[in-house]
């Protein structure tokens, strides 16, 4: 087992004078907890007796029901018997990795992919093989390439692991021809998909995007992750997975053998919230609050970026991927020490690579901060990036020349960070 990159980040980034770019923390200040309290207190009046009391390991019915409506949103058609509900989509994935790996296996994911999926496929010794993305997402004849290849080494990969939809890293999302494409290419190659779709309906204009799922020919094609925790609240952990009856059994007895029961008090609060309150309109609120944010990033690294520094413009969800200047050798994981002096945090890029890439990429999380504190952090951290540059153009003039700095010496001129209350 390896730590997480993020989570290594949460003592400094929880620091108050500090701008976090680093997690992604939904905001759930913008949920009316006034209704959730309500919620939570009729549910222990009417159900007390069950929600507080052992339950099933598949999940509660009645929220595998409301879970079978909220997927309807990106098309997918699906019974609440295929629904296996988990401690957040984080358990599904890792049931899902317990029931197909063995030591020495292979999973193919895009490049950058999420990094507790990294973590996850290292715990039960798998292998991992990455194929590019560009600006649509994966690219499918690379996919095919390298089912080809690991076939040819005899090495079938058993998964083919997916965050399709405003990814994580990324934040880039598969285009719709692409997803066609995707899907024969693992048909072809008898490689099961593993979608992982935290954010899907978290898109800031139009209609959620169709699932890989909603579109397989076959159900057994993909498995399917879920979860409340970016639409609703990420501390009850209630998420699912959605699988094929055999599948769906062995997670079952998977998740009976490590946790026994979800919780049925957290399963039947979120089935009552679904039921009784307006939930669309809240994602509404949720996108509208993150689209702001999201415009807020895009405009200030416009403004405060060196030149060379390029980034994505995500369409929903929570993340931006930021790449610094080709050629200059800048190492995103060796800055960050200095970024934190400065009192801004983001995601070292290598920790979304299994082969150690990455290192010219950083991911900047916009999901948490207000938009004045994204936009000062932005700012910071061009400050940060602009010192690099200076201090690499100034030792390679030095080299070039034959001169040198003098000993605590330092050339760059750096800009003052001001307080932020």
């Amino acid at each position: 087992m390896i730590a997480s990159e993020v989570r290594a980040l949460f003592a400094v980034a929880a620091r108050p004078e500090v701008v976090s770019l680093a997690g992604g923390m939904p905001n759930v200040a913008a949920l009316p907890l006034e209704t959730v309290s309500a919620v939570m207190a009729d549910l222990v009046l009417q159900q007390g007796t069950v929600a507080l009391q052992y339950g099933s390991a598949q999940g509660v019915r009645s929220l595998r029901e409301s879970i079978c409506d909220v997927m309807a949103l990106e098309g997918i058609t699906a019974a609440p018997d295929d629904v296996v509900v988990t401690s957040g989509s984080q358990q599904a994935l890792d049931l899902v990795a317990r029931i197909f790996l063995d030591p020495g296996d292979t999973v193919v994911t895009e490049a950058p992919t999420y990094v507790t999926a990294i973590n996850t496929f290292a715990a039960y010794q798998a292998r991992i093989a990455h194929v590019p993305m560009d600006g649509d997402g994966v690219v499918p004849e690379a996919l095919a390439d390298t089912f080809a290849r690991l076939h040819a080494e005899g090495r079938a990969p058993k998964l083919f692991y997916t965050v399709p939809t405003f990814q994580n890293p990324a934040g880039v999302t598969l285009s719709a021809a692409r997803r066609h494409q995707v899907l024969e290419v693992c048909r072809r190659a008898g490689v099961l998909i593993l979608e992982d779709n935290p954010y899907g309906l978290l898109r800031y204009d139009g209609e959620p995007v169709r699932a890989l799922r909603a579109d397989a020919a076959r159900g057994h094609d993909v498995v399917y992750l879920g979860s409340f925790s970016k639409t609703f609240a990420a501390g009850l952990r209630v998420g699912w997975a959605l699988a094929p009856a055999a599948v769906r059994d062995k997670l079952v007895l998977a998740a009976e053998s490590a946790i026994l029961s979800q919780s049925p008090f957290t399963q039947l609060a979120v089935d009552r919230y679904l039921r009784t309150q307006p939930w669309p309109d809240q994602i509404k609120v949720f996108r509208e609050m993150y689209r702001e944010r999201r415009d807020a990033m895009l405009d200030a690294l416009t403004a405060y970026m060196p030149p060379g520094v390029t980034w994505t413009t995500p369409a929903g969800g929570f993340f931006v991927w930021a790449t610094l200047p080709e050629g200059l050798g800048l190492d995103a994981k060796a800055m960050l020490p200095r970024a934190t002096g400065a009192r801004v945090a983001y995601v070292p890029g290598a920790g979304f690579f299994a082969d150690g890439s990455g290192r010219a990429n950083m991911r900047l999380s916009f999901c948490y901060p207000p938009p004045e504190r994204i936009r000062e952090g932005v700012r910071r951290l061009g400050v940060v990036i602009a010192d690099e540059i200076a201090l690499r153009d100034t030792f390679a003039d030095a080299l070039d020349t034959g001169g040198g700095v003098r000993p605590g010496h330092s050339p760059v001129r750096r800009a003052p960070v001001p307080e932020l209350p």
